[in-house]
């Protein structure tokens, strides 16, 4: 468990006022802040004096770590260019008092040291997070901002962050991202660009030049990859990025944040959409029997529901029916997708004929 003086530290060195000898013991505490139980447990009883009704759960903690990780981080790099200058400057008083040869050689030596000095300096450190197939991912960037990966998408970021907030999306995600007019926040899809500054909005760019972006507030710059002009949105607005053309649209922002808290929600969604919606959900693949199929549109709203649920609410309010083929195991031993086929069900009329 963590003594009093440490906590003492640890919350000076947060609140930006530790000095040296507090920075070394709390970065010596967090070096193994995964596996330090008494440093979780304190961070947990903190969070519960702040939020008495909540739990923190195991993937808050680790936000909350890597947080100060990234301070750390950048940290050691203020320590790298101290020690760096350091050396340089006790090394040019003992080269004045060498012979010239043992200067001309320190300075092919100070030469290469000092080029290996500014490749570790400016050095970056890259992160990954990733949401598994079927599952939903919320994520802390060390700017502030929060938000979360639907399923089987990933973004990626470079360390320092706070000065250069630029991130790379594959997939779909929801951003609430912290204003700062000094360093927009950019996130690039493809080879198209979303650039803003402080805002709440949801993109999916799951396939290829097929980008989507849905703005609930603040305002929204989108920089296609093949036009020189930008598109400045509003809120409530729907902007679809396909095969090279554009398409803004109002729509209901609700209806694009709902997978963030659990629900699969369709607003008059074509047969098409809706599929490919049920299989990053369900982590499934989803056949499409009949090209017919695609005129129809869905209206339905689904919370904790199987996929069975899903499909059978549906064969309900339309004119489809479906089949859930078995999973086949793999001769590695893995397991293929479950595959669910939709087809369209016939209106089966009676003619009497005389």
């Amino acid at each position: 468990m963590l003594n009093q003086n440490e906590i003492e530290r640890i919350e000076r060195y947060i609140s930006g006022i530790a000095d040296k000898n507090d920075a070394v013991i709390v970065e010596s505490l967090f070096a193994h802040g995964q596996e330090d139980f008494g440093l979780r447990n304190h961070i947990a009883k903190d969070w519960e004096s702040d939020h008495q009704n909540t739990t923190p759960s195991e993937q808050v903690l680790n936000r909350m770590l890597d947080h100060v990780y990234h301070m750390i981080r950048n940290k050691e790099n203020q320590k790298r260019k101290l020690l760096i200058h350091r050396f340089t400057h006790i090394y040019s008083k003992v080269a004045a008092i060498l012979l010239l040869p043992l200067i001309i050689a320190g300075g092919v030596t100070f030469g290469y040291l000092g080029k290996l000095s500014n490749t570790a300096t400016e050095q970056t450190v890259s992160s990954v997070i990733h949401a598994p197939k079927g599952a939903r991912v919320s994520f802390y960037l060390p700017d502030g901002t929060v938000g979360w990966l639907n399923s089987g998408s990933s973004l990626s970021y470079s360390l320092p962050f706070n000065n250069n907030r630029k991130i790379a999306l594959n997939g779909e995600a929801w951003f609430d991202v912290v204003h700062n007019e000094k360093s927009p926040f950019e996130i690039t899809a493809g080879n198209s660009k979303v650039k803003v500054l402080g805002t709440s909005f949801n993109v999916s760019a799951y396939k290829g030049n097929y980008i989507e972006v849905v703005l609930q507030n603040g305002k929204v710059e989108f920089y296609p990859g093949n036009l020189s002009h930008k598109i400045t949105m509003i809120p409530s607005q729907k902007l679809v990025f396909n095969d090279g053309k554009i398409d803004l649209s109002v729509t209901d922002p609700s209806k694009y944040k709902a997978w963030t808290d659990g629900k699969l929600v369709f607003r008059g969604d074509n047969m098409e959409e809706v599929a490919g919606r049920i299989e990053r959900w369900y982590n499934v693949k989803v056949l499409l029997a009949d090209q017919n199929l695609k005129k129809f549109s869905f209206r339905a709203t689904f919370e904790d529901d199987s996929l069975e649920d899903v499909l059978h609410l549906l064969s309900l309010t339309s004119p489809i029916s479906y089949k859930i083929a078995p999973r086949v195991i793999n001769p590695d031993g893995t397991f293929e997708k479950v595959i669910v086929t939709l087809y369209e069900r016939a209106n089966k009329k009676i003619n009497n004929q005389n």
